[in-house]
């Protein structure tokens, strides 16, 4: 079987949910580290490549290729294993609504995962980000700082959660897609796409900006402060999170798995149509 049909998507995400709800916090916590650091080379990468590129010439190329380098955070994390609360607050949640995930353990996953995801955001921006140069040279040091002013002072509150709900919408159809696949392969190109479209678009993820906000900090960035990535983080984590339960763990819970066990199952042709 070359992928999985979208009920037997939502059963694999119950299970994964509950799999990730179980694990020993001590474990949440290093496989949150690493996947705030794989979300943090990803936002750098992201910057080196389409620095340089001024937008008066480039137009939209400038943001595509920033969104195309970006897609490797997630392919890490899914394809390297580790604990993004961004995609937890998709999986976890639908475990609970199956029926094998408590709420406590819920709230736990979400809050070791968080702390691990900004322990390993904040080691790449300070050590592999600034003291190493790579974002203090000329043009990587002012892409950097548009995306911070960005993030930091030009969006309002309602717009950083508007645009955190449109990103973990995306960036959990991503994961949604990666669970179908059967090999690394279509797990990538599952990934792609969305997670590309999202950074095009300059949608707010809470882990990202967790290393672009405090790189900007670090490398001494004009006009942004600690006050600025804390409101970010605020608004872009509630954004995120009703972007993933509204729009994947609930919805497709209601599809695929409320009152499933009184359907017939489905054709498998119409599965795949």
């Amino acid at each position: 079987m070359a992928f999985k049909s979208p009920p037997e998507i939502a059963r694999a995400g119950i299970a994964t949910g509950a799999s990730k709800a179980a694990m020993p916090p001590d474990k949440m916590l290093v496989a949150g580290f690493l996947a705030g650091a794989y979300i943090a080379f990803a936002g750098l990468v992201a910057i080196v490549v389409s620095a340089g590129m001024d937008p008066a010439t480039w137009g939209g190329v400038q943001t595509l290729i920033t969104g195309v380098a970006f897609v490797l955070g997630l392919v890490l994390v899914v394809i390297a294993g580790s604990e993004l609360l961004t995609g937890n607050m998709a999986l976890v949640p639908l475990g609970a609504l199956g029926g094998k995930v408590r709420v406590g353990r819920l709230t736990l996953d979400l809050l070791v995962v968080l702390v691990g995801n900004l322990l390993g955001s904040l080691f790449v921006a300070y050590f592999l980000a600034v003291k190493t140069g790579v974002v203090t040279a000329e043009a990587p040091l002012r892409r950097l700082g548009d995306i911070a002013r960005v993030k930091g002072e030009t969006e309002t509150d309602w717009q950083i959660f508007l645009c955190a709900v449109g990103c973990n919408w995306l960036v959990c159809l991503a994961v949604w897609m990666a669970l179908a696949a059967e090999d690394v392969g279509g797990k990538v190109l599952a990934i792609f796409f969305p997670i590309m479209a999202f950074v095009a678009m300059g949608f707010d993820h809470v882990v990202a900006n967790m290393f672009f906000l405090p790189a900007a900090i670090f490398a001494d960035v004009p006009g942004i402060g600690w006050d600025d990535a804390l409101k970010n983080w605020l608004f872009a984590f509630l954004g995120n999170f009703v972007g993933a339960f509204l729009f994947v763990s609930l919805s497709y819970w209601y599809l695929y798995v409320r009152d499933a066990d009184r359907r017939e199952p489905p054709d498998r042709a119409s599965e795949r149509a």
